[in-house]
């Protein structure tokens, strides 16, 4: 498959908040690859907006000057990276008392040709269409879903669990980050979706899949996401950042 590809993301408050944490981006580095971003940032006085956008230009400015093509070297790039954003917004935390801590979750993707890096922390998710079938190619660091795996509580326990927005890991730590980071295949008309627990709290996973699959452009496909998930009560920020691969199948 050649680099041929759309990117397209939107970000709203929602209905019931009264301000917007999330934050999103995409940049290009040295070797014209492709690096996309979404940040679910928390904490009160503006801090968890402060948290998601440091989270978002730190990674995209140590990226616009990398040279990185290959997965490797993505990989590695992803873990030093994020540990680099983690410290200092642990130090822009300590520095302002009333920011202090503050955090962010981050879901992230390196798009190099046929291949890309996924790297996440906290609950923030990616998800890949391909034949018609959504899959979720992240694990929430959250204690819902550690409960959940444990067999401690069903699917239908987790969705209405208080402690539900409670996470195991996020960005903006004291020490070293534990970051997930995998490396996939992409093919001709896949779709890569990533999106804050706004959207995947409030929109089933069908109804994501019959968006994405709809005979709209890209940029449709991202606004009625989020326009499901406000339908649905909008109970939290919800930003979608939508990729699709539309290159040709090398012969």
């Amino acid at each position: 498959m050649d680099k041929k590809m759309e990117i397209q993301f939107q970000s709203d408050i929602g209905k019931r908040r009264n301000m917007n944490q999330d934050y999103a981006n995409v940049f290009t580095n040295q070797a014209g690859m492709y690096l996309a971003i979404l940040a679910d940032g928390m904490g009160g006085h503006l801090a968890g907006d402060v948290a998601s956008k440091m989270a978002v230009d730190g990674l995209g400015a140590a990226w616009s000057t990398s040279t990185i093509e290959q997965p490797e070297e993505a990989a590695k790039w992803f873990s030093a990276e994020i540990q680099n954003v983690n410290e200092a917004i642990y130090q822009e935390g300590i520095a302002h008392p009333e920011m202090q801590g503050m955090g962010t979750t981050i879901v992230s993707t390196a798009l190099l040709d046929e291949k890309f890096v996924l790297a996440h922390v906290g609950d923030s998710r990616a998800y890949l269409i391909q034949n018609n079938q959504l899959q979720q190619l992240t694990d929430d660091h959250s204690l819902v879903n550690e409960l959940l795996k444990s067999g401690e509580i069903t699917a239908e326990m987790a969705a209405i669990h208080p402690q539900k927005n409670v996470l195991t890991r996020s960005v903006g730590i004291a020490g070293t980050i534990q970051t997930d980071i995998s490396k996939h295949q992409c093919h001709q008309n896949d779709y890569l979706l990533l999106c804050s627990d706004g959207l995947t709290n409030m929109v089933s996973e069908e109804n994501i899949l019959a968006i994405v699959e709809s005979d709209q452009t890209l940029e449709a496909k991202t606004k009625q996401l989020i326009n499901a998930a406000n339908d649905a009560g909008g109970a939290d920020n919800i930003t979608v950042l939508l990729i699709h691969f539309e290159g040709e199948a090398r012969p």
